[in-house]
């Protein structure tokens, strides 16, 4: 079914998607990359433009902004991220739409062997007769999150020339870097002032969000003893050796993101680097429940120790830094703002359903932070890589419900 917001949303995200935005977990400069201000100078810009208030683009890279409410009402937050994964290439992304997709295979002109299908994706077959944007097939396409910002985007304008409209007052959150777990500066839940807020990064229509995994980072340092190769006999420990050692000690059947599913946690090895005389592993440990996130970093800790016992030459450390929370921890008090996502649902036709994420929002961490942010879709799919495609549709499901939600707040 066609919407007024369809042509707005697909031209946004088409010319969203095609700037590189992408965040770096090695910077540490806060953004962790000059590119994510290309994309939020421009959000400053266009927001505006269109008559937005208190249009600001913070020291910490978030773009804040208003759109004063007609009403009396809460004062409600949306925030969607800047930055892409830098889990796959996002430089010169190609946005492709197909129009009325017909259910035949897409293609990607740059990379012939690749396919997109509901034989591959069953998914996409209920798409049929929508609009669907791609990438091109080099590139992931970037709806991870900027379907939440031309969502967003869309609402905001909409709401700032349709003055008839009863809402509260809206406050409008980009921020940089969530992909890599630091969307959300300490000073952002006091400049955001709002009573609570949602994340626009969700995927499939009527899905609305409020557990999240916790999440913890490991990284272990190996120190071997450095020698050279030809007269290293008994002399040489290589941390190389070690960090494999590491690895292949660690459970790989049962406990690995590829063997895993549901509320099942897990281990990931996401980066190793170094030489025969140091090396660096770092690891992600998830679980929705705080103690099995302690359980698998206990586990780290005891393969670190006991390939340690085995060589004593070497220096092995393991640091696990916490990341974020599970989001229900707090929004299970007072499920006020989940109430009312899933009212919007319905008025907006759609039956609300909740499942936990396997993974984690900004709104985890605001919501650790006190501001209660549960998630809301976007019909964002097969995010982070090649195959990556959204409905045209899906995401104007998403606006009618944000536009729903601050309605129904302003007359609760």
């Amino acid at each position: 079914m066609r919407t007024d917001f369809d042509a707005a949303l697909q031209e946004r995200l088409m010319r969203y998607a095609a700037i590189d935005s992408q965040s770096d977990e090695t910077s540490d400069t806060q953004p962790s990359t000059t590119i994510q201000l290309d994309m939020s100078n421009m959000l400053v810009d266009e927001l505006t433009s269109m008559g937005a208030q208190d249009v600001t683009l913070t020291e910490y890279g978030v773009v804040l902004a208003t759109v004063p409410g007609t009403a009396n009402g809460p004062t409600i937050g949306f925030c969607s991220h800047v930055d892409t994964a830098p889990a796959y290439n996002a430089t010169n992304v190609k946005p492709r739409v197909h129009l009325e997709y017909d259910g035949s295979p897409i293609r990607f002109p740059d990379a012939p062997d690749l396919e997109l299908s509901p034989q591959i994706v069953p998914f996409l077959g209920e798409k049929i007769g929508c609009d669907i944007i791609t990438a091109s097939g080099a590139t992931l396409l970037g709806a991870d999150d900027k379907a939440g910002i031309a969502i967003i985007m869309t609402m905001a304008q909409h709401l700032l020339e349709t003055t008839s409209l009863a809402h509260g007052p809206v406050r409008l959150a980009f921020t940089p870097d969530e992909e890599i777990g630091r969307g959300v500066d300490p000073r952002l839940p006091e400049d955001f002032a709002v009573d609570f807020a949602y994340t626009l990064d969700g995927s499939k229509p009527g899905e609305i969000e409020y557990e999240s995994f916790s999440a913890d980072g490991a990284e272990i340092t190996i120190k071997g003893v450095s020698f050279h190769p030809g007269w290293a006999k008994d002399r040489l420990v290589n941390a190389l050796h070690i960090a494999a050692k590491i690895i292949d000690t660690l459970p790989q059947s049962t406990m690995t993101p590829e063997t895993t599913e549901g509320r099942d946690g897990f281990w990931h090895i996401h980066d190793m680097s170094g030489t025969a005389a140091e090396a660096r592993i770092k690891l992600i440990l998830r679980d929705f429940e705080l103690d099995g996130l302690e359980a698998k970093g206990a586990m780290v800790r005891a393969v670190c120790d006991a390939i340690a016992a085995t060589e004593p030459r070497a220096t092995i450390t393991c640091t696990i830094t916490p990341q974020y929370r599970n989001m229900r921890y707090w929004l299970e008090d007072d499920m006020t703002p989940v109430d009312l996502a899933r009212d919007a649902c319905r008025d907006a036709g759609l039956e609300p359903v909740s499942m936990a994420i396997r993974g984690g929002t900004d709104g985890s961490r605001l919501t650790e932070m006190g501001v209660p942010c549960p998630n809301i879709f976007t019909g964002q799919q097969e995010i982070h890589g090649p195959l990556e495609w959204i409905a045209v549709q899906d995401m104007a499901l998403a606006t009618q419900v944000c536009l729903a939600l601050v309605q129904r707040a302003a007359r609760s």
